[in-house]
């Protein structure tokens, strides 16, 4: 009798271990996925077209907060836990409460999820969400551009509207974004990397993904989301460390695997973080993965109109899930106005509305910023009118994409961003990645 499944996700990962493992594999009957972390990604169905031959009705797509509910009312014999930036408590949490109602709990190893490509492929991936992994990718890119090659980057997905729509996404011109009705999160992820002429895959199904992706490439680049572990095998990995959270590539799921399977560990964030924050990380690497390469690096701000910044009062809006699950108080906006002399960073609780003024009180460590939700027509307009709402003379906005430009706000905006720099004196990525090439 095959075993009766459970897997739980957050609309990514999930979805890549179904297909790496159980589609098609009479051993198992996968009877539920669960989905958190992502606003609206539950009570939807993953369609027959997607989940083979075996489902021809689907697999229904729930809450989290239904899985012990789930698991009585299927018998479930495993529950499969799939997503990332979580707490080594939060997984084990959940793991007692699966072993509560009889089931096993399990998770995948990397390696039986990996899936083998023909071309070498470079993996960039991160102990927590926020680390500074686009700009790491543009950054290969370039090297790789450089030496005559071609490289087209794979994100992690995103897949949060229709999923039959989403099993192979193409994008190289922002009509791309229209066309797959990108949320603002997807935004962030490709457009930085489009508005540099790299062709950008993601989608569901990433065996396909990955096939499309090679037909035009000479190298393919796995862009990673989240802290998660990359889903193509790596001919080199490089792993990037945020010393503003020093410690936690040893405290979050799957940051240390990551850590250990790294050949290039990269400490980004330097010029901003104290010596005391980068030693720990590099003893850290040091001490459980001796045989990587720790290159250093500067996530430098580059700030449109600076002059706006001085003595104003602003609002900080930061790239969201870099502040929400990703637990980071501040991003590159919030360093911005303290570099340009802003007379205060104004608090945005009193002016949120809606949805906006949920996840502002959800992640009690945001104080002075206003993450970027954007998943739906509707959070953006939210979004938007918390903005208006802001007694503030200035917005900055430190998300990766033109955010200004898809709302409609009636005060001055200032765009920041980062942008890669290898740190001074030290080994640079270009050399660390040309070596094992």
């Amino acid at each position: 009798m095959a075993e009766r499944v459970i897997i739980v996700g957050a609309g990514g990962r999930d979805f890549h271990n179904f297909n790496t493992c159980f589609r098609d594999n009479p051993r198992y009957d996968v009877v539920a996925f669960t989905a958190t972390q992502i606003p609206d990604i539950d009570n939807r169905r993953f369609a027959p077209e997607l989940a083979g031959k075996l489902y021809p009705d689907g697999i229904g797509i729930h809450p989290m907060a239904d899985l012990v509910k789930l698991i009585r009312q299927h018998k479930a014999d495993l529950v499969v836990f799939a997503y990332s930036d979580v707490t080594y408590d939060q997984v084990m949490h959940v793991s007692a409460l699966v072993a509560s109602e009889g089931a096993r709990f399990a998770l995948l190893s990397a390696e039986e999820t990996m899936l083998e490509s023909i071309k070498p492929v470079i993996s960039i991936c991160a102990v927590r969400t926020g680390c500074g992994k686009s700009q790491t990718a543009r950054k290969v890119f370039h090297i790789l551009k450089e030496q005559g090659k071609k490289a087209v980057a794979v994100r992690h997905p995103m897949p949060y509207g229709d999923l039959e729509e989403q099993v192979v996404q193409r994008f190289d011109s922002y009509d791309d974004f229209a066309k797959h009705k990108c949320t603002i999160e997807e935004r962030e992820e490709y457009e930085p990397l489009v508005d540099e002429g790299i062709v950008v895959y993601a989608g569901v199904d990433y065996e396909k993904i990955l096939r499309e992706a090679e037909k035009e490439a000479d190298v393919v680049i796995w862009d990673g989301g989240n802290n998660d572990m990359p889903f193509y095998k790596p001919y080199v990995s490089i792993v990037v460390f945020d010393p503003h959270r020093a410690g936690h590539e040893l405290l979050y799921y799957p940051s240390e695997t990551n850590m250990l399977m790294a050949d290039i560990a990269l400490i980004n964030k330097v010029d901003s973080a104290t010596p005391e924050q980068i030693e720990i990380v590099r003893k850290n690497i040091t001490a459980n993965n001796p045989g990587a390469e720790i290159v250093l690096a500067d996530s430098n701000i580059v700030v449109e109109e600076p002059s706006l910044i001085e003595g104003k009062r602003v609002l900080a809006v930061e790239d969201g899930p870099t502040v929400t699950h990703g637990g980071m108080p501040f991003g590159a906006a919030t360093l911005a106005a303290k570099q340009y002399g802003a007379s205060e960073v104004v608090d945005p609780h009193s002016c949120a509305v809606g949805s906006i003024a949920d996840t502002l009180e959800k992640y009690g460590h945001v104080k002075r910023v206003l993450p970027a939700m954007g998943y739906s027509d509707k959070q953006v307009q939210e979004l938007e009118a918390t903005i208006n709402s802001c007694d503030c003379d200035v917005v900055l906005f430190g998300t990766p994409i033109d955010l200004p430009a898809l709302l409609s706000i009636d005060k001055p905006a200032v765009r920041v961003r980062y942008a890669y720099k290898d740190h001074e004196g030290g080994r640079s990525l270009k050399d660390a990645l040309l070596a094992r090439l």
